[in-house]
């Protein structure tokens, strides 16, 4: 099979539906990402469920809180989604070949993961932060003011868009705190990686048994789509914690610059068990699930349409 190279316009349909995919998915079930934040972030959040989190955050700070820095996130997940498609496949495209098989997949997950990572770290280390400022975070009651309650402390960031906030870190903190939790998001570019490798085989699995090529029904590539993150997402939740913390910066309590993932990992299990490692794995599942379910599914439906108009187009300029 010929190859199709790294600079086509196939990649570039495949990269432009996973980023379009994300986009709806993402902005579909946000207010799940902010409670997994929050719930990431604050040891003393005493909310069991994610409902109970919610309803909580909103009698706090009102429902706008749950949308809280919904715009940079999604501008960083466009931008993401965009270079781990391509970067995905046009590595195929490279080494396109009929034994196609879950561990090549996984090779070419992680590859796209690490470019993806250092390329758009500084945009996720600017958006966490812009996602928090504003919000009241539960820290000692010490050096509080206004209408902030007892036991609360604001953070008061004050980056006005994505831009703004690449600048001011820079200024403030030095370059290299743009790329704060590049360790962990490195070691996480196996959660993607597993998750495209899950996917993968399942997709040529299901399509297999039909008995060559097919399109598949929307469920299907939905399901698929949720039982591929759900394996990612367990497998790799621990280190999720880690990278929102680092990427937070030296703000949040307990968390100081100069410490490595192995060190924050020990002060987690020190101060909240084993349990703190997944705290939060609720709402990350129900958020995480659905969106790369949905992603997946409006990924799948946008190439076909894509890729059907483009068929047509070149037999109508063929009869011509």
């Amino acid at each position: 099979m010929e190859s199709r190279g790294v600079f086509s316009y196939e990649n570039f349909v495949h990269a432009l539906a996973g980023s379009a995919g994300s986009v709806v998915a993402l902005t579909s079930f946000f207010p799940l990402d902010t409670i997994r934040s929050r719930l990431q972030l604050e040891d003393d959040r005493e909310s069991r469920t994610t409902l109970a989190a919610g309803v909580e955050l909103v009698k706090e700070e009102g429902v706008w809180t749950l949308y809280r820095g919904m715009v940079p996130v999604l501008q960083s997940l466009c931008v993401s989604n965009f270079v781990y498609f391509y970067a995905f496949h046009g590595l195929k495209g490279l080494f396109i070949a009929k034994d196609q098989n879950a561990l090549r997949d996984l090779a070419f997950g992680c590859v796209a993961g690490a470019l993806n990572v250092l390329t758009t770290t500084p945009l996720w280390v600017v958006n966490s932060r812009m996602k928090m400022q504003g919000a009241k975070m539960r820290k000692a009651p010490s050096g509080q003011s206004g209408n902030v309650q007892p036991g609360y402390e604001e953070v008061k960031l004050k980056y006005k868009n994505i831009i703004h906030g690449l600048s001011k870190i820079s200024e403030e903190e030095g370059a290299t705190a743009l790329w704060s939790g590049t360790v962990p998001s490195l070691m996480l570019v196996s959660n993607p990686a597993i998750q495209f490798m899950v996917y993968e085989f399942l997709k040529r699995r299901t399509i297999g048994n039909g008995g060559g090529k097919k399109e598949l029904m929307a469920i299907t590539y939905f399901c698929m789509g949720a039982m591929a993150k759900t394996v990612a997402t367990v497998f790799t939740y621990p280190l999720q914690i880690v990278q929102s913390r680092l990427r937070f910066g030296g703000k949040y309590q307990g968390v100081h610059k100069s410490m490595g993932v192995l060190e924050i990992m020990r002060t987690i299990l020190r101060t909240q068990g084993f349990i703190g490692l997944y705290k939060g794995l609720e709402a990350k599942l129900l958020q995480t699930v659905l969106s790369a379910a949905l992603m997946f599914l409006c990924y799948e439906k946008i190439t076909s349409f894509v890729f059907f108009i483009l068929g047509v187009h070149k037999k109508l300029n063929a009869r011509s």
